[in-house]
């Protein structure tokens, strides 16, 4: 029985009949309470007439509450095990489950399956989960207990890695570490045939860059006989496809020097510790500008997110009109640019108007070859399109 219930302004219901998973603070009229209410806590959202129309998690910011449903159901152990069942059952279909080539996959992503707030990265047997909100922190438990039982033998262990990613005033003092089962933090995956060493307690995000998957595929098509330079490389995921992909020569540049020797080590564990690639501990501005121009003929641009809210989006356009007209001046006459944002503030159409002067300003001629995305494991919630985040642009520069 849910003590909460949170009423909405007369047709502020709209959003959520077209399935929307926010309900922001806005359309909140008033909030009837049996006890003092907690961030987390699971509330009901009725219309300003009283009908009943979702149920989620209070999540007590901008957002006032992150949907989990829009049926009048009980959010107990049966729900959790229906709803990763349908997760576990899409990455099935996409053949990431029990797969020999790729054992490395996202199984939750946010709202994109209906889960808003919970993200679960898979690493061999073992889970992190990732909780963005309160209310799934608290459930935590709850998820691992369901995971392992659905997973029929897939996940044996689930790691908690949420101390970064909870909202800072949510009142929750998370601690990272096994919820189920035991491991060392650190595993070795393999991904379409590659392998990577991946560390998940002090690594970025969960560890590794999943949602590059495809677009790593790619680079290795294109990388035959190029001379390749990969910035903010992190663990060096491109530079392995690179030159598993018949590469000349490849060099990794990243500002951390921690990243540069995962990449290093990448590229040794799979070609031997004498494979000739160049790594670079260097801010990839700094790099940029001091590079000889024709020296690569193929470049990728992944920095992280330049804007993570709207306050900061046209600083973030400007470093990425910054950073792809460096590049496009730099890069050989045929040469090919992969360049991303992960910025869920900037949107597809202000990323490709950001590489467009990038190109106006190098004065050069670009074709645009693929216009790329985040992979299936990250789908997107069609009623939900914050739940889009990855876009990239592949150019051919003459």
């Amino acid at each position: 029985m849910i003590s909460t219930k949170l009423y909405l302004k007369r047709g502020k219901e709209e959003s959520l009949r077209r399935r929307h998973l926010w309900v922001f603070s806005g359309a909140v009229a008033r909030v009837v309470s049996e006890a003092p209410l907690r961030e987390g806590d699971l509330v009901d959202v009725h219309t300003d007439e009283g009908a009943f129309i979702a149920r989620g998690h209070y999540a007590g910011g901008s957002i006032a509450v992150r949907v989990l449903t829009f049926r009048d159901e009980p959010i107990d152990d049966t729900w959790w095990r229906n709803r990763l069942s349908a997760a576990f059952d899409l990455r099935r279909t996409l053949g990431l489950v029990g797969s020999d080539r790729t054992n490395c996959y996202r199984l939750v992503h946010g709202e994109g399956d209906s889960l808003s707030g919970l993200v679960i990265d898979v690493y061999g047997q073992t889970a992190i989960l990732q909780c963005h909100s309160v209310g799934m922190y608290r459930a935590r438990r709850q998820i691992a207990a369901a995971l392992v039982e659905v997973s029929g033998g897939q996940i044996v262990a689930v790691y908690d890695k949420s101390s970064g990613t909870l909202p800072f005033k949510g009142g929750a003092s998370p601690d990272d570490g096994y919820l189920i089962g035991t491991g060392e933090g650190a595993g070795e995956v393999v991904e379409n045939g590659l392998r990577f060493r991946v560390d998940w307690v002090s690594g970025q995000k969960t560890g590794f860059f999943l949602d590059q998957r495809e677009n790593r595929a790619l680079v290795g098509r294109y990388s035959a006989g190029r001379r390749v330079l990969n910035t903010f490389c992190y663990t060096g995921g491109f530079s392995v496809y690179a030159w598993a992909g018949g590469a000349e020569e490849v060099v990794s540049v990243d500002s951390s020097e921690r990243a540069v020797r995962l990449a290093d080590a990448n590229m040794q564990f799979n070609f031997g510790e004498e494979v000739p690639h160049m790594a670079a501990a260097e801010d990839a501005f700094d790099f940029l500008n001091e590079m000889e121009r024709d020296k690569y003929d193929l470049i990728v641009l992944d920095p992280p997110a330049f804007a993570k809210h709207q306050r900061v989006v046209a600083q973030a356009l400007q470093g990425y009109k910054k950073l792809n007209a460096k590049a496009i001046m730099k890069i050989r006459r045929g040469g090919i640019l992969f360049t991303f944002s992960c910025s869920q503030a900037v949107s597809r159409e202000q990323f490709r108007l950001a590489v467009f002067s990038a190109a106006a300003i190098a004065g050069r001629n670009v074709r645009i070859l693929h216009q790329l995305s985040q992979p299936a494991d990250h789908p997107i919630n069609i009623c939900h399109p914050e739940s889009e985040y990855l876009k990239g642009l592949v150019l051919y520069v003459e």
